[in-house]
This record gives structure tokens, sequence and C-alpha cells, in this order.
């Protein structure tokens, strides 16, 4: 690793979630062009990285680093190169995802709306129906497309392929890994099925109660 740029990495990370869920002394290095899954049970700490990462305020002690930068000393910057897909973000869900797309214009200084509509309609999913009429698997589909139209550096995947189509899901991996290879990217993916993780990621963590007990390359 010490030969490739490292992308992401996480020093020494600890604290407190509002729901009393723990990290201890989180540390990784996730270089650029690569795949990398974090996986755990419920309340092993993977939300609360993820919460970590995505609040405006910084509420941990440690570094969390993009492009050797801590994301917290300038958030409104970095928050443009970290593209989120989970069922936690918040869109107008009774507007289409067309008009999701164009308020994002005002949002990410590198909005590719051109980019958005290809991805969803290579995916399949409808542009001028409300985001809470499409099914999950549509709805992760939608954001994955959204987030790939202001060109991250790193994006973050949350829980993603649950209640995706099997077919699809091989489709997914596929879209994930030509992101890799095209761009100077990399993707962190949090999922609790680690058998998935296992056959599909380059980097394997394993979380258990808010600590990484194991981050290694999957050989």
């Amino acid at each position: 690793m010490s030969e490739e740029k490292v992308l992401f990495k996480l020093e020494h990370v600890t604290g407190t979630s509002k729901r009393n869920y723990k990290l201890q002394d989180i540390s990784l290095e996730l270089p650029a062009g690569y795949i990398a899954g974090i996986a755990g049970e419920n309340g092993a700490g993977k939300t609360t990285l993820l919460d970590y990462i995505m609040n405006p305020k910084k509420q941990y002690e440690g570094n969390i680093l993009l492009g050797g930068e801590e994301i917290h000393d300038d958030y409104i910057t970095m928050r443009q190169q970290i593209g989120f897909v989970s069922e936690r973000n918040q869109f107008f869900m009774h507007k289409s995802a067309r008009d999701n797309a164009k308020l994002a214009a005002c949002l990410f200084d590198t909005w590719d709306y051109n980019l958005f509509e290809t991805m969803m309609k290579e995916m399949g999913v409808s542009r001028s129906s409300a985001l809470s009429t499409l099914s999950r698997g549509e709805y992760m589909k939608f954001q994955t497309a959204y987030a790939m139209a202001h060109h991250p550096a790193l994006y973050l995947l949350d829980e993603v392929t649950a209640g995706m189509d099997p077919v699809f899901r091989i489709d997914y991996f596929k879209l994930l890994q030509s992101l890799i290879e095209e761009g100077n990217v990399s993707v962190l993916m949090i999922s609790h099925i680690q058998e998935e993780m296992e056959r599909k990621m380059d980097y394997l963590g394993i979380m258990e109660e808010g600590r990484l007990v194991s981050w290694k390359e999957n050989l």
C-alpha cells in the first residue's frame, strides 16, 4: 500500500453517538482505485462511522482524511467529493427523480445532469415518477446515479444491495468496478452481508462492538 496513493484514511477515530454507540480507535487506509467493504452485525458501529463522516460537525476524536485533508476542516468543500448512497439520505420524496436532480445543480459545483439522465436510463429507473413511488431497489439506483453525477472521489454505500434484484446486483458491482477503473476514485460499502463482500471487495473490514477487529486486502 505504501506505493499507492491513499485516498481515504481513518486515524484513531473514537467517539460516542447520540444512541450511545461507541467507536474505539478506528484506523484504516483505502488507496485510490479500490472497492472496500466493512461488515458487521447491527450495533457494531457501522452506522455511527457513517454518521461521523456525513455530519457537518466533527463529533469524534482522531481524523477522517480524504485526499490527505481532514474532512471537517472545510466540510462544505469536502462534501462535494463524497457520493453518499443510503436509505437514510434526505431527498424531496414528493418530487420526481428528475426534479431532485435539477435542484442538485445548486449543491454541487461539478453537477452533470446529462450523466444523471444517462445512468437512470441505463438502470431502468423512471425519471418522472415521484421518489416516494419507487421501490427500495429503484431508490438506491436513483441515488447511485445522483452520486455519480457530481463526480465524487469517494463513494459511501450504506446497505445498497439489500432489496435489489439478484441479476441487477451483479450488474451493480460491474458498475462499481467501472467507476474505479475510469477515475481516481474509491468505494467504501457498509453491509451486514459478509459473504457478499468476501466475493466482491478488494479490501474487507469487520466491525464488532465499536472496534474494527480486522482490515485487510481481500486476496
